[in-house]
């Protein structure tokens, strides 16, 4: 494959190497980027040349910034079956990846959003360096924290995945690593050589590689917000979340109200509901139940208007349907 195509394969001794190549859309992933990559890894799986695989974005900016929403959008407009292909694909791609036969080594380095989450956190190894960005922001389109966040947010420690899921919250290096989201700090400077030394390594010495190339982040902020976020997002319910904030009183309470108070009612409540239930999922199931929610919502309102306002018009003023949690049903959230 060249090095024009949307996603180049290169196998540099042990090591098979993913690179997404779409850098102008940072990345975003395609259908046509799940059904290489699934091939690909499915190839690598039996070739007993390759020792590990590796995953890197091309440019500066981006390692990958999620998926192709925009075309998401103009097929549930239009009726074409991407809305389906797409999601069956890209949730067929993170399984293969979180089954994986071979040590699977995401470089982060740079923007991690939606669909790049799937293919980065769902591996044994996720490498984050000081350009990386991570966030899971689907409730501002309507969307919900998919790509397996129904199982790995509820595994994070305490209620940090489901501070994460509901409010998009962003994170540095140091937090990743500090909630387990990453599994090692890599200045990048060091990712070629890192890149070099990985090719001769073999699935039972790629991890003291990674070891003798990581570095300390510094002091993750997260660490002093933990007692807030428990106290806070652990409550039975978004209202029930929401009157905590409001009580809470501090700084932080109030602007964190403020971020929720922007989201879709309906994508908070079945966020919510979503972490709740994959603490007792499978891997498996949890890519099931998100499938299921993908193609409800994509027959429902607040995605195509997420999308309108924040992609579309950029008028950052979505008017969601219902437009307040009080109107969201339960029996609505129960038949997604």
């Amino acid at each position: 494959m060249d090095d024009s195509s949307e996603v180049v394969f290169k196998q540099q001794s042990g090591a098979g190497q993913i690179c997404l190549n779409r850098p102008k859309a940072l990345n975003a992933l395609t259908l046509n980027m799940c059904h290489a990559m699934i091939d690909q890894l499915q190839q690598w799986s039996e070739d007993q040349s390759v020792h590990i695989v590796t995953i890197e974005g091309a440019g500066e900016k981006g390692f990958c910034a999620g998926g192709d929403i925009r075309a998401l959008y103009d097929s549930g407009k239009t009726g074409t079956s991407l809305i389906s292909d797409f999601y069956a694909n890209e949730y067929r791609l993170d399984t293969l990846i979180k089954e994986y036969s071979k040590p699977y080594i995401a470089l982060m380095d740079g923007i991690t959003m939606g669909g790049g989450v799937g293919v980065s956190v769902n591996g044994a190894y996720r490498i984050v360096t000081e350009n990386t960005l991570f966030a899971m922001p689907e409730t501002s389109i309507g969307l919900f924290p998919d790509v397996g966040g129904t199982y790995f947010l509820p595994r994070l420690p305490g209620q940090f995945g489901m501070y994460l899921g509901l409010t998009g919250a962003r994170l540095k290096a140091a937090d990743c690593l500090h909630v387990g989201i990453a599994t090692h700090f890599v200045e990048h400077a060091r990712l070629e050589d890192l890149k070099e030394a990985l090719c001769t390594a073999s699935a039972e010495t790629c991890s003291s590689v990674l070891d003798a190339y990581s570095a300390d982040p510094g002091e993750a902020p997260l660490t002093n917000l933990r007692k807030k976020i428990d106290d806070h997002f652990g409550q039975e319910s978004i209202s029930a979340i929401m009157q905590s904030l409001k009580a809470g009183g501090s700084d932080w309470a109030v602007k964190t109200r403020e971020i929720l108070s922007g989201k879709s009612p309906t994508s908070l409540c079945l966020t919510h509901e979503q972490l709740t239930r994959g603490r007792n999922l499978s891997f498996r199931e949890c890519m099931l139940l998100e499938y299921r929610l993908t193609q409800r919502i994509m027959a429902g309102h607040d995605f195509y208007e997420g999308v309108r306002a924040v992609i579309i018009d950029k008028d950052q003023n979505p008017q969601w349907q219902p437009s307040t949690l009080n109107d969201v049903a339960q029996d609505m959230i129960d038949a997604h």
